[in-house]
Order: structure tokens, then C-alpha cells, then sequence
């Protein structure tokens, strides 16, 4: 009856992270419905946009993107960084400036990383959080985690019903009734998987459903400026860009940055 334990253990799996995943649904929801009200008549920026979509990281990707377009800083397909133009316009390029160095040249793995996590990032978050389009940082189980929960469970079922019927059988219960037994929680967990699907994607670490709202807004503005090439990295990152050696400069893996 060993095969019992492992039952039990799966349902334990499978149960906890479905009734996770409902009640951070409820509780997006509700938050959807307080905010919706106040988020209509804002418009994101450029960098809010980015936040949103990608966090921090994606803040510095845009800011050197942003600045290698208008010819003031380098990027060159080897991975390295090289500033242009030392005057920052904003506080955002300035941080990246100071990513940089001294000596105006880097790589872009390190200066990806201070950038992002530099003062002027931490407090374009803050305010995306107080404004309710952001999530806060440490705020527990989002949308998006509590699927991969449910996801993992689901492996973890299916594993564990895998282990039972290689198991030998010494009470004489058909393997096949083992199965239907292990296949009760799978199901449960594929069953809140494609109901997630349907009413809570797309799942977002960074945006509040508000957030997100406002992200699908912009998908609606016309292409082909540059502020729509800008916002398109915003939201999708270094896949949206065109330009090969652009792209390269961010996923060169040569002589990798380490702390």
C-alpha cells in the first residue's frame, strides 16, 4: 500500500497549489477592480513602460538602446559599451553613464546590472507601485508564480504516479485503478492551468493587472517612429530590435562578467 502514501503526497501537491493560485486570482481581481477607475487617463513613459514589462533590467535595456540610436553611446556587437556623448538627458542615462565608468567602456553585462539596480530605477518602481500599476517587491505569491506552482505540481503527480506503478503490487489492486487513481490530481491541475490560461493570462512578475491594462494599450498605438521602435523594446526587450549588431551587443556571450 506504499502506492497510497505517494497518492496522498500527490494530492497534497496538487491541492496546495491550486488553492494558491485561486486565491491570488481573487485577490488580483479584486485589486483589478479598485484600481480600474483611477488608471484609465494615465499614459505610460517609455522607462514605466519598460518596468512593467521586464523590470529593472529591462529599464537599463532600453536606456542604452534609446542612446545607441541617437549616436550617443556604442554598443558594439563584441558586447562592449563605449559612451559617445557624456551628458546624460535624464536620470536614467545617467546612471547608465555611470554604469559605464570613468573611462567611458565597458561590457554591457555589468553595466546592465548596476544600471538596473541604481537609485533612479528603484524609485521609478516605487512610484509604479504606489500608483497601483506595479507589483511590490516582496509582496508574496504573484499570478505568474503561482502557475508555475501548479505547473511544477503537475510534473510532481506525474512523477510520483510513474513511481506507483513501477512499484510492485502486493495487494492485487489493478495497475490500471493505481493510474485512474494519480490521474484525479493531475487533472485537477491541469484543469486550473487551462483556466488560468483563459482568465488570467498573460501572467506578469512586474505589472498589477492595472499595469498590465495599460501595457495591452500600447500595443494598439501605430508603428513605425522611433518612439514606437522604443516602446516595442519596452515591451518585448532585445528581441523587438532589428538591426543584427545591435541584437548582438546584448547576446554576446564571449568572456562572460562575473562580480
Amino acid at each position: 500500500m506504499f502506492w497510497v502514501l505517494l497518492l496522498l503526497l500527490a494530492w497534497a501537491f496538487a491541492g496546495t497549489a491550486c488553492a494558491r493560485l485561486c486565491l491570488t486570482a481573487v485577490r488580483a481581481a479584486a485589486a483589478d477592480a479598485r484600481d480600474a477607475p483611477t488608471d484609465r487617463e494615465r499614459d505610460l513613459t517609455l522607462y514605466e513602460a519598460a518596468f512593467l514589462s521586464g523590470g529593472p533590467a529591462r529599464v537599463a535595456d532600453v536606456t542604452m538602446v534609446s542612446m545607441a540610436r541617437q549616436r550617443r553611446l556604442l554598443l558594439a556587437h563584441t558586447g562592449w559599451a563605449t559612451v559617445v556623448d557624456p551628458r546624460g538627458r535624464d536620470e536614467m542615462e545617467r546612471s547608465v553613464i555611470g554604469a559605464i565608468g570613468p573611462e567611458g567602456q565597458s561590457r554591457i553585462a555589468p553595466v546592465r546590472a548596476r544600471t538596473a539596480g541604481a537609485e533612479a530605477v528603484h524609485r521609478l518602481g516605487d512610484g509604479l507601485v504606489r500608483a497601483g500599476l506595479a507589483v511590490p517587491e516582496g509582496a508574496g505569491t504573484t499570478v505568474g508564480s503561482a502557475v508555475r506552482q501548479v505547473r511544477a505540481a503537475a510534473w510532481a503527480v506525474a512523477a510520483l504516479g510513474a513511481t506507483a506503478l513501477l512499484l510492485p503490487v502486493q495487494t492485487g489492486t489493478p495497475r490500471l485503478l493505481v493510474g485512474l487513481w494519480f490521474a484525479l490530481p493531475l487533472t485537477l491541475a491541469l484543469s486550473c492551468l487551462a483556466i488560468a490560461r483563459f482568465e488570467v493570462h498573460p501572467y506578469s512578475r512586474w505589472a498589477s493587472p492595472a499595469g498590465q491594462r495599460l501595457l495591452g494599450a500600447l500595443a494598439g498605438k501605430p508603428a513605425g517612429d522611433e518612439g514606437s521602435f522604443l516602446t516595442s523594446v519596452a515591451v518585448r526587450g532585445i528581441r523587438a530590435i532589428g538591426e543584427p549588431e545591435l541584437r548582438a551587443a546584448f547576446t554576446h556571450r564571449d568572456q562572460p562578467w562575473r562580480e
